[in-house]
Formats: C-alpha cells, structure tokens, sequence
C-alpha cells in the first residue's frame, strides 16, 4: 500500500478509522453536482485539485487513525455510547472556504451552519467516550464542514476555491442527522476509499 506524502501516520500498524455522520443521498447529489460545476468551469489544462470522492462524503468527529484490530471493538463502542446519548437533529449547509485562506488553500470545504453545535457536542462526547476506552484526547477544535478537495502546492488551488465559493453562495442543502458510523480509510492509488464497518443510530 502506498502512502500519501507527509503521512503522519505512515508505517503505523492498524487499521486507519474514524468515525463520521453520512450526508442523505439527496444532499449527496446536491454536492456533486455543485462540484462538477465548479470543475466544469476550469481552464482547459488546468491541473486539478485532489478532489475527494463525493460517493462516501461525509462529516468527520474524530479520525482515531491506525488501530490494532483487537482495539476496534473498544472504537465501537465509544461510538455506540455517544450515539445513545444524541438526538436526531438537521444540518444544512452554509457556503464554502478554505483551509488555511482561499489565497493559498490547502484544503477546500463547504461549511456546515445549522447543526453545527449539535456536532460540536456529539464530538465532544465521542472524544469523552473514546478517553474512557484509552485513547488520549483530541485537543484542536471541531470545526464543523465538509472536505471537498486538496491544494497541497496546486497552482489553480486558489482559483478552484474562489470558484467554489461563488458557487456555493445561497446554497440550501439539508439532511436529517441521525446516526454515526465507524469507517476505515483505505489509502493507495488515486482518492482515499472509505469503508463502513458498522454504524449507530442516535437514541439507540
């Protein structure tokens, strides 16, 4: 398997895991549609940014990263525990920018405005149950978005991203948050592929 440049996890045994909330399949189409407008609209030879792939898009609470096998159950259930705890709650989306400034961006977002405090809160106690279980705590702040792409060093990352955020202006996407899933990340050739493992509903 071969491994992204800068990799902070590179040769660490174990599986790569995070745990997320998934987007309805109508937002999902509403998303890629926006991004193939925004792509649509490239120059002719324009090298691309790394577009992630919009098929397992999601919201990111925690990337726990390489995990033994025979501690994934231990990931399961802090998931669990967390999602026992919420409520299923709307999100809708709120515009796009980048990380760290639209000038010189190296990764590119649409932002989550209603419902972020609510997966604030369900990351905070994903984190609380995940400390019970071992692992340390996560110190940098959520910020609540949706990753769209990479611009690591790609000379149209600030255009693409100007693009982006014209395009996403008054957007209205919505959906239902109402559980959490377990994913692996699968690194290699082209965009990284995630794979569910197993998932929680709120309440449960």
């Amino acid at each position: 398997m071969t491994t992204r440049r800068g990799d902070p996890y590179a040769g660490r045994p174990g599986r790569r895991i995070f745990v997320a909330v998934p987007l309805a399949e109508a937002a999902r189409v509403a998303i890629e549609d926006l991004v193939g407008g925004v792509r649509s609209a490239a120059d002719p030879g324009e090298r691309e940014v790394r577009w992630v792939r919009l098929d397992g898009i999601h919201v990111t609470l925690r990337f726990i990263g390489p995990t033994p096998e025979d501690r994934i159950a231990a990931a399961i259930d802090a998931m669990a525990a967390a999602a026992a705890a919420a409520t299923p709650f709307e999100a809708r989306l709120d515009g796009a920018g980048a990380f760290p400034s639209a000038a010189r961006p190296r990764t590119l977002w649409l932002a989550i405005g209603a419902g972020a405090g609510e997966l604030g809160g369900l990351a905070q106690a994903l984190d609380r149950e995940l400390v019970a279980r071992g692992w340390p705590s996560d110190d940098r702040p959520f910020r609540a978005h949706l990753t769209l792409a990479r611009a690591d060093g790609i000379p149209s990352g600030s255009r693409t991203a100007e693009r982006l955020r014209a395009a996403a202006l008054g957007i209205d996407v919505r959906w239902q948050v109402d559980r959490a899933i377990l994913f692996e990340s699968v690194t290699g050739r082209g965009p990284a592929r995630y794979l569910p493992l197993t998932e929680s509903s709120f309440g449960a």
